[in-house]
């Protein structure tokens, strides 16, 4: 099932690369028609986008592996690291961009063929627009970071077209050739702000960050259903890794339960917790009511 499941997972990358060598193509095209830098900037964003994905198929390979001896919590962290590298890579694509603007601006040259380049542009951005709406639902519905990550780039590529084309026809408008570079550093700076949150969500899953407030609201929400006969719960810890969600709690039961039935009482709440939040991985420590050391937390 979980080799399935990545095997899967890793198609949509596959969509995602033959997508960015498209509008790579695309843009490209578009760029030598018209020498507008606005346009090369944007091409140079479909080129991060082409090795992300790359990055990003690996990354999905890896994660569908199941747990082995040298990882028995499986492989599902793979995928921050690929959000990681599409971050930086972004990064560096803004500074490009704006090295290319910045000579622009003291060097302008008049454009040409703006009609035709134009035209290429908004086929490129509804390319990329269709595939990222896909990536993002398929993310979604798998919990991807990965996928997230590509399809929110490749959104952000189509709001980056966007602004350029938007740029490139006031150039033709008014004449002043100077916009196209100051077009091309507003995208840039565009590129910056997402390469960020790409970067902060990424190294926030693997630092263990706890889930969010919605899914720890249902995971009390069970356990509140479960409080009768004298069972309590404490010491609950999250953590989210890649689509692997992870729960760990004390379970007190009273002590002259025998063990069956108290591990009958934990298989109960596993499955209701699996229930309510699919990949989610359970570890619930039975304690005596009575015992004053069952309220200790979890040893650091």
């Amino acid at each position: 099932m979980e080799n399935a499941r990545g095997q899967d997972l890793s198609r949509w990358a596959l969509l995602s690369i033959a997508t960015a060598i498209a509008t790579i193509a695309l843009k490209a095209g578009a760029w030598l028609l018209t020498g507008s830098v606005g346009l090369l900037s944007d091409a140079a964003e479909s080129v991060v986008n082409l090795v992300a994905a790359v990055v990003a198929f690996g990354a999905l390979r890896i994660a569908a592996r199941p747990a082995d001896d040298s990882h028995n919590f499986g492989h599902a962290k793979s995928e921050y690291f690929s959000a990681v590298i599409e971050g930086v890579m972004i990064v560096v694509a803004a500074g490009l961009i704006v090295y290319t603007a910045i000579e622009r601006l003291l060097h302008p040259r008049e454009l040409e063929s703006l009609g035709v380049g134009l035209l290429i542009s908004v086929a490129a951005a509804a390319l990329n627009g269709g595939v990222a709406l896909l990536l993002l639902r398929a993310g979604r519905a798998h919990r991807s970071i990965t996928l997230e990550a590509d399809g929110k780039h490749l959104m952000t590529d189509v709001w980056t077209t966007a602004g350029v084309i938007v740029g490139v026809a006031l150039v033709a408008v008014t004449g002043w050739t100077r916009l196209d570079a100051v077009v091309a550093i507003a995208v840039a700076v565009n590129i910056l702000v997402v390469g960020f949150l790409l970067i902060r969500r990424s190294t926030a899953g693997l630092m263990d960050a706890a889930l969010p407030a919605a899914d720890r609201a249902a995971i009390d929400d069970v356990l509140d259903r479960f409080r009768v006969d004298g069972i309590a719960f404490h010491d609950v810890r999250t953590r989210e890794s890649g689509r692997l969600r992870f729960v760990q709690l004390h379970m007190l039961v009273p002590g002259d339960w025998t063990v069956r039935r108290g591990h009958d009482r934990v298989e109960d709440v596993e499955q209701a917790l699996r229930e309510t939040l699919p990949d989610l991985v359970v570890t619930i420590h039975l304690e005596p009511v009575e015992d004053p050391r069952a309220y200790e937390p979890w040893r650091r």
